[in-house]
């Protein structure tokens, strides 16, 4: 026990260089150690434990961030650089809005459309504006074309590349791919929602509810987890103006039809800083099993500076609803069984030494480790419900008919300098 309170209380290093105390932190942004404090409380810099119990530490590289921030100067071209990186908004939407307690899609919940029993159907509809019209009532889709098949049913391939090889060539197979009438497209819209689903999983696409595809694929026969999988699904079928869904409105601005828009998703998804977060936060919940003391292997990450993947977000300093709910429901399904207690203390020991609390994308992680699958389901799961609000974004951008181009501030050479 002594040595388990050393280890989760050893101070950081006084002479790492990358680790300043608060009156250097301070000094940095030019702030009073209060507004150091709401930066950390709003989500903007982190802290660790300092030398002594009643001090704190900051990392160099996030001040240094945050002041290069502060001096680009005010005005249209300060909020145009900053609105890049969940700053000002740049475009106006209909689709979703985050709030504290949950993202709303078209003002409604989506946390409590995920405790009321919606699929991730029932989102697209209302995402796409389907008032008078059932996009999923039309054919169910077919087998995969003979040239296509060869890719979507190799399980040789990772599911985010199979799915981006195979997209492509399904726009060939589309004769109505540039039909501008909304019925139409809403249509196209749902059969790629279901053909994206069953190319992640390495089936083939049918008219089953896409949650039941993914759970009969990796768990068959187990209820709870296929209604996990429906609320998870709910709850990451959009998020604003993120990543993935702007990659997709700036292609469909250009007049590209849908598939070449969530081509354009699936590729931004795939970086390590966006859907690969889940992965990365699948192996912390591994590396801190495999020395059997998790409390012990957070604390020390932490005190190094390390980042705790599937924990916090800029959005939600409060904590992100739609990783309370899955957690909520993980721990309804799953409570009390070896795998979810080595999670729960994963997640104190996070509480105890960050302040952190999990993210969706840790919560997928979870899932997945919870029940024993790879951590590549994880991104599948968030590549699947994704798709609906690249949708939605797509439809919304060609209704309105604009091209988005921004400028960019030159910073180069000046024209005429010898080089």
């Amino acid at each position: 026990m002594i040595q388990k309170i050393n280890i989760l209380n050893t101070p950081p290093d006084p002479t790492d260089p990358e680790l300043i105390p608060a009156s250097d932190a301070c000094a940095l942004l030019g702030i009073s150690a209060a507004t150091l404090y709401a930066y950390v409380s709003r989500g903007q810099l982190s802290s660790r434990p300092g030398p002594d119990p009643r001090s704190r530490v900051y990392l160099r590289a996030e001040v240094e961030r945050l002041a290069q921030r502060k001096r680009a100067g005010r005005g249209a071209a300060r909020g145009a650089a900053q609105s890049l990186d969940r700053g000002l908004p740049v475009l106006e939407t209909r689709i979703s809005l985050i709030r504290p307690d949950a993202p709303y899609y078209r003002g409604r919940s989506a946390v409590a459309a995920a405790q009321g029993g919606a699929t991730l159907e029932d989102i697209a509809r209302l995402l796409w504006e389907c008032e008078e019209q059932d996009p999923f009532a039309a054919t169910p889709p077919a087998a995969w074309p003979q040239r296509i098949a060869t890719l979507a049913l190799d399980p040789a391939l990772p599911p985010l590349e199979r799915t981006m090889a195979c997209i492509p060539l399904l726009a060939l197979e589309q004769r109505q791919s540039l039909n501008a009438s909304a019925p139409v497209r809403r249509e196209v819209a749902a059969l790629l929602l279901r053909q994206n689903a069953a190319l992640l999983v390495g089936t083939q696409p049918d008219a089953r509810p896409v949650h039941r595809l993914l759970a009969d694929a990796w768990r068959p026969g187990d209820a709870g987890f296929a209604e996990l999988l429906r609320s998870a699904l709910v709850l990451c079928a959009d998020h604003e103006l993120n990543v993935s869904a702007f990659a997709a409105r700036v292609v469909a601005s250009t007049g590209a039809h849908l598939h070449a828009t969530v081509s354009a998703g699936l590729a931004a998804l795939s970086g390590p800083r966006h859907g690969g977060a889940t992965a990365r936060a699948h192996a912390l919940l591994l590396d801190a099993q495999a020395g059997g003391k998790p409390a012990a292997f957070i604390a020390e990450r932490w005190r190094r500076g390390d980042d705790l993947p599937g924990f916090n977000h800029l959005l939600y300093p409060d904590g992100d609803p739609r990783g309370a709910e899955v957690l909520r429901q993980l721990r309804e399904l799953r409570g009390g069984t070896p795998r979810m207690q080595h999670v729960e203390a994963v997640l104190a020991a996070t509480a105890e030494h960050s302040g952190q609390h999990p993210n969706i994308d840790g919560l997928l992680a979870a899932i997945c480790y919870v029940h024993e699958l790879p951590a590549a389901h994880a991104l599948v799961m968030f590549a699947t419900a994704r798709l609906t609000g690249w949708l939605a974004h797509a439809l919304e951008q060609q209704a309105l008919g604009t091209l988005i181009r921004p400028r960019a501030r030159y910073t180069g050479l000046a024209p005429g300098r010898p080089l």
